[in-house]
């Protein structure tokens, strides 16, 4: 009879069918377009006789301003738009924009006639103008000091509901189309519609893009009391159509996010994902993380499954679930003392729930609006023999992980600053779990040790983890990230490893129905190790 495919199976092919969908459409964004249709229209850039160009850099408190509040920043003669070039300017605050106001910076593109470029020539024909928003407005971030040598007196005090104010952006990163494409009116891309100007000899003069994937949150500076000037980095370099029409893409693709409600620091998570603008890179980029979304979902949902079914935990270490729950609860307040992302921060919730209930579920309890109640413990004598082996392993641990996390929770507070004694309690249990944490795994590696068997693990939301840790080897070398971080997801490599040899080296008895539920062969197999711990509790 043909068995019908389980519901997990359709929607997981279905999602694997769209993210290559996904990857076919951001491919075909590095494809450029081909004129189809006279008349076609060539770039200014690219005829035959190149032009002499000179850029000037201008800023202003508005959009639009007029002559008189306009400041020249900058003049780039001659132009070359195929040789990136950074400069550094030091940028005059206006009082307008100090008080809590807002700073643009105008970029104008005009042919070298041999006179310098004055802004009531912006009106001409062959001159280009590209606006730049130096400003923007977030919501402070939290101050810092020593909680041992700095009373906190002189640092300002944190308004929970504090309002958005005007930050100063201090790096700049723009470019210019340098393709030579050619193309009619209806070949411009949907994203490229409100560039492009076409002049009267059928040539769309340069095409200006921002490129916000590398605007980055960290870069805003906030405008203190006293602040008149500030350090600009202004970043120009050529673009390919490829990268221009990606990021004209994510651009529109951000402003969505932030309608439906995302910070711009969840946006900038975002645009992190599409820095590297190499076709193979990034498409797989986006394949590798989607299957590790996928392979994240079915752990949870194969992981729930089994200790839904669960009624004895023979095999299972306590102590380890427990140290999961307590971990994922430090890391979840941790986040959010520091405002993390919500793209971070909902996996992670939902993590943490997952595991508080499969601490409830190991240590027996009802929970109801009647309180809290434990169940009757199980008399199986190899349930017991399991605790005794777990409390044994982490009696050996204790003498480690303690005293290192002590002494780095007294480092933290003598040479770091923290926003609070709060702050500096989570940040030094956090740092505990990210170093020691992988240490809470080996107290399972004992138990299977010592009872020879691991028939009772969750396999198959072990096997998706274990996946996952893969994956996250190859961010590691693709992704910026700590190098504590980068080291921790080779060290999670170690564990696992060792698990599948123990898997290999114990197998497991595929003639009985269910390990967890039949549990009189088990006993029989363990009888002789309950019988030398029996013997010496005696001695």
């Amino acid at each position: 009879m043909l068995k019908f495919p389980s519901l997990t199976t359709i929607l997981s092919v279905a999602f694997i069918c769209y993210i290559a969908h996904s990857i076919w459409v951001l491919a075909q964004i590095f494809t450029a377009p081909v004129c189809t249709r006279e008349p076609c229209f060539r770039s200014f850039l690219l005829k035959e006789q190149l032009p002499k160009l000179q850029m000037a850099i201008f800023t202003s408190t508005t959009k639009d301003p007029i002559a008189a509040e306009i400041k020249e920043a900058a003049t780039v003669k001659p132009f070359n738009f195929r040789e990136q070039f950074t400069r550094t300017l030091d940028i005059e605050i206006p009082a307008k924009t100090r008080r809590n106001g807002t700073l643009y910076m105008h970029v104008v593109l005009a042919v070298d006639d041999g006179k310098p470029i004055i802004w009531n020539r912006r009106r001409d024909d062959l001159a280009v103008i590209h606006r730049v928003a130096l400003t923007e407005h977030v919501v402070p971030r939290h101050t810092t000091f020593n909680l041992i040598t700095d009373d906190g007196q002189k640092v300002p005090p944190v308004r929970p509901n504090q309002r958005p104010v005007s930050h100063l952006r201090t790096k700049v990163y723009f470019g210019i189309l340098a393709d030579n494409i050619t193309l009619s009116q209806y070949d411009i891309p949907a994203e490229m519609s409100g560039l492009v100007r076409v002049t009267r000899h059928n040539e769309y003069l340069p095409v200006f893009q921002n490129d916000i994937l590398k605007h980055r949150y960290d870069d805003l500076v906030e405008i203190v009391r006293g602040m008149e000037s500030f350090p600009l980095e202004v970043t120009y370099s050529p673009v390919g159509i490829g990268k221009f029409r990606l990021i004209a893409h994510v651009s529109h693709a951000m402003m969505s996010l932030e309608t439906l409600g995302f910070s711009k620091k969840d946006v900038d998570e975002v645009k992190g994902i599409f820095s590297d603008t190499n076709v193979y890179i990034l498409c797989g980029t986006v394949f590798v993380g989607s299957i590790h979304m996928l392979f994240d979902f079915l752990a949870f949902k194969n992981d729930v499954n089994f200790w839904r079914k669960k009624r004895n935990y023979a095999g299972l270490s306590v102590r380890t679930v427990l140290w999961r729950g307590f971990s994922q609860v430090i890391i979840l307040l941790h986040l959010l003392d520091e405002k993390t992302s919500m793209i971070v921060l909902i996996p992670v919730a939902v993590g943490t729930l997952i595991e508080l209930w499969k601490c409830k579920k190991i240590l027996r309890l009802e929970v109801s609006f009647k309180g809290i109640k434990v169940q009757q413990q199980s008399e199986m004598k190899v349930e017991k023999l399991t605790k005794d082996f777990d409390r044994q392993a982490m009696k050996y641990l204790s003498y480690l992980l303690y005293p290192l996390c002590i002494i780095g929770a007294i480092y933290s507070l003598l040479y770091q600053s923290h926003k609070s004694w709060y702050s500096w309690a989570i940040n030094s249990m956090v740092n505990g779990v990210y170093a020691f944490g992988f240490l809470f795994m080996l107290p399972q590696l004992f138990i299977n040790y010592k009872l020879k068997s691991v028939a009772t693990l969750p396999w198959r939301s072990f096997m998706y983890k274990a996946f996952n840790t893969f994956i996250n080897d190859i961010f590691a070398f693709i992704i910026t990230m700590p190098t504590a971080h980068r080291l921790a997801c080779f060290r999670d490599d170690v564990i696992f490893v060792i698990y599948l040899y123990q898997r290999w080296l114990y197998p497991v008895d595929k003639n009985r129905v269910d390990t967890s539920e039949h549990m009189d062969e088990y006993e029989e197999v363990t009888k002789d190790t309950t019988k030398d711990s029996v013997d010496k509790k005696k001695d």
